[in-house]
């Protein structure tokens, strides 16, 4: 949502929002001009001709009830998101479970590298654009989320699918459903980038480690937890790619942002010196301080594959022991995917579940994190940020401590770490 309020300020229009509490972004629209309020605080609506609200309003908010009842244009993010991107020549939408944000920012600074007009809705804060840049209209770079099907409502030029793996099954109640909203989506847009073998899609354009895929990586090569590969395109050899970000995982990302950039017709020589300049994204395996010596490094991972992602990457950098700090994102992801959730984190001998960031939902002890630690034999529990303190406090130097969420858990650590 700030990156669209953002995109508006940058239109010179009136701007204002709330939030549960003040964080980064908020203090960043405040800098910008925005007028932002918290908690329950509905005073303010009037001011407003139209009002986006986010999937996780709930339908008898105060504000959203008062917009209603003042006959203001009520508009949902994800059509708001749509009817933005028509103001562009070219959309590229970035979909997939996860690398999203991540493959939206490495296309950023290739579409920067090779000098184009465009504009960049990034999930999260690249370490040179934020989560918004804008040098003008030609090319509409964006996530597009799956969650309750927003991504169809986009009409994108270019489609990217990174993966399909399994996630948000209570908007969708199976795998089959989800995939075929991949589909959807891919048959959606005018051009169609996918994980190779990922979906029964028989157009556009494949990515992968597979030399059958249409863009793939040959000679991979790892030096200290970053890759170098050579990217083929078919029978034809690119060139070299040397990544600056951690994580084989980084690999398919950087694939699937030059089979983007390669359709949108961009050359490889600025694919190379885009992905060059990339230097990662806050909370993808960033490291945010130390503890007792030990590197403490957070990621966003809360599904079961991103989880088994960065755990892999972490344990090749580590000489010691791994701790690691989990916090489950919704009871509904961790309920549908417990099995997948156990089976990733059992071989943890260092681990501490933390409580459920609930998000939008109501709690549910069958998905709870609770639950989750008493499945897993090597696991503790941890209710407040005293109990995290206390477990990595078991940390020395040459081991890594992971701190794993999409949820808050990332700002309990670095306060926790401030303090140390």
């Amino acid at each position: 949502m700030s990156g669209l309020a953002k995109y508006l300020i940058s239109l010179g229009k009136n701007v204002g929002g709330s939030d549960v509490a003040e964080n980064e972004y908020t203090s960043e629209l405040r800098n910008l001009g925005a007028k932002i309020s918290f908690g329950s605080d509905a005073e303010d609506i009037e001011d407003y001709e139209i009002i986006i609200y986010t999937d996780a309003i709930k339908e008898n908010d105060a504000r959203l009830g008062l917009a209603k009842k003042l006959s203001k244009i009520v508009i949902p993010r994800g059509q708001f998101l749509y009817e933005v991107s028509c103001e562009f020549r070219k959309v590229i939408a970035v979909a997939g479970c996860h690398g999203k944000t991540t493959c939206t920012s490495m296309l950023a600074h290739i579409f920067s590298a090779a000098g184009k007009k465009f504009t960049a809705h990034i999930g999260g804060k690249d370490a040179t654009f934020s989560n918004f840049y804008s040098s003008g209209s030609d090319f509409f770079i964006t996530e597009a989320c799956e969650y309750k099907r927003n991504f169809l409502l986009l009409k994108p030029d270019i489609a990217v699918i990174l993966n399909s793996d399994a996630d948000h099954l209570e908007c969708y109640g199976s795998e089959e459903e989800l995939q075929e909203a991949y589909i959807h989506f891919a048959d959606s847009a005018k051009s169609a980038v996918s994980l190779y073998c990922d979906l029964p899609i028989s157009y556009g354009l494949s990515f992968g480690f597979d030399k059958s895929a249409d863009y793939y990586a040959k000679n991979i090569r790892s030096s200290e937890g970053v890759y170098s590969f050579t990217v083929y395109e078919g029978a034809s050899e690119l060139g070299v790619l040397c990544l600056s970000v951690y994580g084989k995982h980084n690999v398919l990302n950087a694939l699937a942002a030059t089979a983007a950039a390669r359709n949108a017709g961009i050359s490889f020589e600025f694919i190379r010196e885009g992905l060059s300049a990339f230097s990662g994204v806050e909370r993808r395996f960033e490291h945010i301080g130390k503890i007792n010596g030990a590197d403490c490094i957070a990621d966003y991972a809360h599904h079961p594959a991103e989880l088994r992602a960065v755990i892999r990457t972490a344990k090749k950098l580590t000489s010691g022991k791994l701790f690691v700090v989990f916090q489950p994102h919704t009871y509904s992801r961790t309920k549908n995917l417990f099995k997948q959730f156990v089976k990733v984190l059992s071989p943890l001998s260092n681990l501490l579940v933390y409580k459920t960031f609930a998000a939008r939902e109501y709690f549910d002890d069958a998905g709870s994190a609770l639950t989750l630690s008493q499945n897993l034999k090597k696991s503790r529990y941890g209710d407040d940020a005293e109990d995290i303190y206390e477990f990595i406090l078991n940390a020395c130097a040459g081991d890594v401590v992971l701190f794993l969420g999409a949820g808050d858990i990332y700002f309990i650590a670095k306060k926790l770490l401030s303090h140390d």
